[in-house]
């Protein structure tokens, strides 16, 4: 009996390529000099812009990652065909190749990790992530291949939810402000669509949508079919269609009139921030007909010292969502909205005496305006590019946590 042994070739795949090149008379003398040329600029580049060309560590370690670029580059451009990657030595230089495997770990590393608008910048590739770069230099073919099919998912999640958000009046910059999961925004969406509504829900309207889904299917036997928008691009349907089935799911639950919509939505492990709605403290306020001192309570969240006050004020007079800590990311992103969109600090002044208990009223607008004086010319500045001094301002005047 015949038997065929297969030997495993360890050699990276430009190796392979280059010698399959150079036994099919595919790559000459010509091409193989100039490759030799390119070669050890190429080390010197690498090892300078990972770290320094002037240790000899730095130096090997920099030719391990050039040919690894390269052999990314070339077996995933060539689907592992020999004979086309010999092609595409010839054809172009040593060092395009080297960047082509660059470019797609960099493209790669700026994508999405997961679908959660609060953890991703979508600023694309930065200096801050070359560390990480460094590392995917040196992984293999199959290690991307994996990485980039989570990350793709990820992306026509994060994706989908944008535009189905926009088809109801929400911008991108403002999912990336409420910092919710992209799933919850696609769940609301689509509920959203069933109640034929035009707008994406703050709270006092998510339960009244969730009110008159109930009044209308009084069962679960009874529960509506949620449909796919007729008008959702094609890339999208795949991954909105894995979230419609979640919907169709929680049907049961959310059609439980014995279940206050707050309790479950706000309340139950299983559903907390599974759904999205627009925080709008006012609104609640106004709906629920509550006092002024438990609104207040509700709004700062029993905090009284001067920092989560003024954190909370600067909120409301930038129009975002009330909050008494914000994340040093969130502060970012508020002072990014207030040069684009503008500061209206009599909406805080407003709210202080809209909602303040009255015996306070007066020392917290003093406490405003003392800060927003000084403070608006540097939040607004046009000359602070890096946000490093409106940063430094929040940091030692507001509730500003890691």
């Amino acid at each position: 009996m015949t038997q065929s042994v297969s030997l495993f070739d360890a050699r990276p795949f430009f190796e392979k390529a280059l010698a399959y090149g150079v036994q099919h008379g595919i790559i000459d003398q010509a091409k193989l000099d100039a490759i030799c040329q390119d070669a050890p600029k190429g080390m010197v580049q690498i090892a300078r812009y990972f770290g320094t060309e002037f240790l000899r560590p730095e130096l090997e370690k920099a030719r391990d990652r050039m040919v690894n670029l390269v052999s990314l580059y070339l077996e995933n451009s060539s689907g592992g065909d020999l004979h086309l990657a010999a092609e595409s030595l010839r054809d172009n230089s040593f060092m395009s190749r080297s960047k082509g495997g660059s470019d797609m770990l960099k493209a790669l590393i700026a994508m999405p990790q997961n679908s959660h608008f609060g953890m991703n910048e979508g600023t694309g590739f930065t200096d801050d992530q070359i560390p990480l770069l460094a590392k995917w230099s040196l992984r293999t073919l199959p290690e991307y291949q994996i990485e980039l099919a989570q990350r793709s998912q990820a992306t026509l999640l994060v994706d989908a939810a944008i535009w189905m958000a926009e088809t109801l009046g929400l911008k991108a910059e403002d999912l990336e402000e409420a910092g919710k999961d992209a799933e919850a925004v696609i769940r609301t969406a689509l509920l959203a669509r069933l109640a034929r509504r035009t707008e994406m829900p703050d709270w006092v309207a998510f339960e009244k949508l969730i009110s008159a889904l109930r009044k209308k299917y009084p069962s679960a036997d009874a529960a509506p079919a949620i449909a796919l928008p007729k008008d959702l691009p094609a890339p999208f349907a795949p991954v909105v269609e894995r979230v419609r089935q979640s919907v169709l799911t929680d049907m049961p639950k959310m059609l439980d009139a014995a279940l206050p919509a707050r309790k479950l939505f706000d309340q139950t492990p299983a559903f907390m921030g599974r759904y999205f709605w627009l925080e709008d403290a006012v609104s609640e306020v106004d709906h629920f007909d509550r006092s002024a001192s438990a609104a207040w309570n509700k709004a700062t969240s029993g905090h009284g010292d001067d920092g989560s006050l003024l954190t909370l004020f600067l909120c409301v007079a930038a129009g975002s969502a009330p909050k008494t800590v914000l994340t040093e990311k969130a502060a970012a992103m508020l002072i990014r909205k207030i040069r684009k969109s503008g500061l209206q600090p009599v909406l805080a002044t407003d709210f202080i005496s809209g909602q303040a208990p009255q015996h306070h009223q007066n020392d917290y607008t003093d406490l405003w305006n003392a800060f927003i004086e000084d403070a608006q010319p540097i939040l607004q500045s046009d000359r602070d590019y890096a946000l490093n001094d409106a940063l430094a301002l929040l940091r030692r005047e507001c509730n500003i946590g890691p």
